[in-house]
C-alpha cells in the first residue's frame, strides 16, 4: 500500500486481523486487475481508436472565419495538451513499479500526444494564428514544467478520474458548437465539420481514459474504502484543471470557455462530480463528507480498525463490488481469447471486510501482513 501511505507510516502499521485480506494481498489483487485492464484497453484502443492527427481530418477544408472566441478556446485546448510529456513522465515515474499502470501511462501518453498535435493543427488551419506565433507560444509554454498535483498514486488516480471527465465534457461541448448547436448568440450559425470531428474524436479518447481510471478507483474503493473516499473528498475540495497555473493567458481562456457555454462551475458540479460519484456509488458530496466525519468519530482498537467497517455506509458497496466483478469478467474473457487463462488468470477475490461477511471482533488474532 505504498502508493496510499507514505513509506514511513508503513513501518508501524498494525497487523491485519485474522480473516481479513492483508494489505500485501490487496495490493497484489489491485495490481493484477490493473495489468489485465491495461492489456484489454490496449487491444481495444488499437482496434477502435487508431487515428492520426494529420491524416484523419480534412484540414484544408477547415473554415478560416471562426469567431475569435472559439479560436481562443482552441488555443487553450492546445496549450493544456502541450504538457502531455510532463503529464506522462511524472505519472510513469510515480507508478513505475506497476506493470499495468506504468505501461498504460505510456499508452495514455501516446494518445494524449495525438490530442496535442490535433489541436495545434486546428489552431494553424483556422488561419488566425501564424506559424511563428504558434512556435513562440509553444516555447513559452514549455519553458515551465508541470508537476504532479499530489505526491502519492491514489490521490493522483482519483484526481485523473475527475480531470478526464471534465476534459471530455469540454470537448463534447466544443463539438456541439462546431455542429451549429450553440445557444449563445455570438456562436450561433457556426458550422465546421472538421472542428466538430476533431473535438468528437478526442472526446472519445477522453471517455476511454476516464473509464480506465474509473475502474482503477473502483478497485481501490473496494479494497481500501476509507483511504479512497478520503482522497475523493480532498480532491473535489481543491479541483482545478491541469496546467491552470502555467498557461500565460489562462484567465482569458477560462472566461471564454465559460461564456461560450463549454465549461464552468455548474458543469463541474452536475456533469463531472455527480457523474463520477454516481459511477462510484456515492450519493452526493454531502453524503461523502458526512460519512467520513462519522467514520472518524469511531474509535480505533489495537489490531482491529472498526473505521474500515463504518466507512462502507458512505457508498453503495454492492454497486462497487458488482462493477469490480464485471471488470474481472471482462478481463477473463480477454485472457481466454489470448490464452493467458491457462497460465496466469486474473481472479476476483471478495473483500471479507464487507459488512455481513464475518469480519473479526476486536482483540482477535492478527494475521500475517
Amino acid at each position: 500500500m505504498a502508493d496510499i501511505l507514505p513509506p514511513d507510516t508503513l513501518i508501524d502499521r498494525p497487523p491485519t486481523p485474522a480473516g481479513l485480506l492483508s494489505n500485501k494481498e490487496k495490493d497484489r489483487l489491485i495490481e493484477r486487475g490493473f495489468l489485465g485492464l491495461y492489456r484489454w484497453y490496449t487491444a481495444r484502443s488499437q482496434e477502435t481508436r487508431n487515428w492520426n492527427a494529420d491524416r484523419s481530418f480534412e484540414w484544408r477544408t477547415m473554415g478560416r472565419d471562426l469567431p475569435p472566441e472559439l479560436v481562443t478556446v482552441i488555443q487553450g485546448f492546445f496549450a493544456v495538451e502541450q504538457y502531455a510529456p510532463d503529464f506522462t513522465s511524472s505519472l510513469i515515474h510515480l507508478v513505475r513499479r506497476s506493470h499495468g499502470r506504468s505501461h498504460f501511462q505510456m499508452r495514455w501518453g501516446s494518445e494524449e500526444e495525438k490530442h496535442a498535435d490535433a489541436w495545434e493543427n486546428a489552431l494553424l488551419f483556422s488561419g488566425q494564428r501564424s506559424p511563428a506565433y504558434i512556435e513562440e507560444y509553444k516555447h513559452r509554454l514549455k519553458s515551465q514544467t508541470w508537476e504532479l498535483p499530489f505526491p502519492d498514486a491514489i490521490h493522483n488516480l482519483v484526481y485523473t478520474v475527475f480531470q478526464e471527465r471534465a476534459t471530455q465534457l469540454n470537448y463534447l461541448n466544443m463539438m456541439k458548437i462546431a455542429q451549429g448547436k450553440s445557444d449563445k448568440p455570438a456562436l450561433q450559425g457556426v458550422q465546421d465539420a472538421v472542428l466538430a470531428k476533431v473535438a468528437q474524436t478526442i472526446a472519445v479518447d477522453e471517455a476511454a481514459h476516464y473509464n480506465f481510471f474509473l475502474e482503477g478507483v473502483r478497485m481501490y474503493l473496494y479494497y481500501y474504502p476509507q483511504q479512497t473516499l478520503e482522497a475523493m473528498k480532498a480532491i473535489i475540495g481543491q479541483f482545478s484543471m491541469p496546467a491552470a497555473t502555467l498557461i500565460p493567458d489562462w484567465q482569458q481562456f477560462q472566461e471564454t470557455v465559460y461564456r461560450a457555454g463549454i465549461y464552468g462551475p455548474r458543469d463541474f458540479q452536475r456533469d463531472v462530480m455527480q457523474v463520477a460519484f454516481r459511477n462510484l456509488g456515492v450519493e452526493s458530496r454531502k453524503a461523502l463528507e458526512e460519512g467520513i466525519r462519522k467514520t472518524r468519530e469511531v474509535p480505533d482498537y489495537e489490531g482491529y480498525n472498526p473505521r474500515t467497517t463504518a466507512i462502507w455506509d458512505t457508498f453503495d458497496y454492492g454497486q462497487v463490488e458488482g462493477d469490480v466483478k464485471r471488470l474481472h469478467l471482462k478481463i477473463g474473457e480477454y485472457e481466454k481469447e489470448i490464452g493467458f487463462d491457462e497460465f496466469d488468470p486474473t481472479v476476483f477475490v471478495e473483500n471479507p471486510e464487507v459488512p455481513g461477511r464475518g469480519h473479526p471482533q476486536p482483540g482477535g488474532q492478527a494475521a500475517d501482513d
